[in-house]
């Protein structure tokens, strides 16, 4: 088994800076880049920390972890006790996993692993069998998990990951709902949204789909009208009054946005500038959350299996450490435009 003097050798550190790294001792300053490196050396020579912990680990190596415990990790900005998209997916999962006899052991944010002693210790301390990633955590994150033995990792929303993943056509979905846009008549079309895994706008799928939609037909993009919100709600809502004052600028005819949280501000900036929806400006978004069809008039959006998709993924992580879902796979599960009142104005 490595030592402490392994990974003190190996950094180039005295022993005792290296164990005040993996303690996580804060009485002396350690420069933060050496402390990066000793974590490095953790992850690269396998260093369990303490005896009992070793003892487990060589224990590990001939028999599989059933410790019953499974961890969540989840994109930072959008861990929220009440967020109308990701709460319902992690309660279905967390009931399905509750009913299995399984636990949660914690839900921590992107942000907060990129303390590598905290993560360090929710995966060699905490000992999880498995982990479920909402969202896009980082590709150090991500290397990191990878690299444990027997844990089992399922993904959602996990954009450009080599994990077992479970989720919905976004390319296709919003596909749909320009579609839908299309067949009222609009050939005048905007869109908001937010970036995707690389930071950029194009990286992002449902803005792929938009675009697909639009080339498919025939039409150009609006790019006027082609808003990234940075997915901040209130900058949609800004957004479209200032471009809604320009007098240099043609309006669209309608517009789809990549979630009803953005659509919902854009409708209420469009109101206040003395339009009308549909007849100015119809709009259709994705998600359907609850609050869609309480928005005036009703918000036509694609209907994502949110409580499915938790349920699945539960299922699916279970089989895994079960050792009936060994394969690497992708699960996608169906969508379903629900049309409301906000896009059914056709155009002559």
């Amino acid at each position: 088994m490595p030592t402490l003097k392994d990974i003190a050798d190996l950094v180039g550190v005295s022993i005792s800076t290296a164990s005040r790294v993996v303690r996580n001792d804060t009485s002396r300053h350690i420069n933060p880049e050496t402390r990066a490196k000793v974590w490095e050396a953790v992850r690269q020579l396998d260093y369990t920390p303490n005896e009992s912990a070793r003892h487990l680990v060589n224990k590990q190596k001939t028999e599989k972890r059933q410790t019953k415990q499974i961890g969540c990790i989840i994109q930072a900005a959008r861990l929220n006790d009440d967020h109308p998209y990701y709460s319902p997916i992690i309660t279905a999962f967390t009931k399905k996993i509750l009913e299995s006899g399984y636990s949660l052991a914690f839900i921590h944010t992107s942000d907060e692993l990129a303390d590598d002693a905290l993560l360090h210790r929710c995966i060699h301390d905490i000992q999880v069998d498995g982990i479920i990633i909402v969202g896009e955590v980082g590709p150090a994150i991500l290397d990191y998990l990878q690299k444990v033995e027997d844990l089992a990792l399922i993904g959602i929303c996990t954009i450009g990951t080599e994990i077992t993943m479970v989720d919905y056509d976004r390319i296709h979905a919003a596909k749909s709902a320009v579609d839908h846009l299309i067949a009222q008549g609009h050939r005048s079309i905007g869109f908001i949204g937010g970036p995707g895994h690389t930071g950029e706008l194009n990286s992002e799928e449902r803005f792929q789909g938009y675009k697909f939609a639009m080339y498919d037909a025939g039409i150009p993009l609006h790019k006027d009208w082609v808003i990234d919100t940075r997915w901040e709600i209130d900058r949609s809502y800004e957004y479209v009054k200032e471009q809604l004052k320009r007098t240099d600028v043609e309006r669209p005819t309608a517009i789809f946005s990549a979630s009803d949280q953005l659509a919902i501000p854009a409708m209420r900036a469009v109101i206040e500038s003395q339009l009308r929806i549909p007849e100015d400006i119809a709009f259709i978004s994705m998600d359907n959350i609850d609050f869609a069809q309480y928005t005036t008039p009703p918000l036509s959006s694609v209907h994502v299996p949110k409580v499915e998709i938790g349920l699945t993924a539960a299922a699916t992580l279970l089989d895994m450490l079960k050792g009936e879902q060994l394969a690497l796979s992708k699960v996608l599960l169906p969508h379903k435009i629900i049309v409301r009142e906000s896009s059914t104005f056709a155009r002559s």
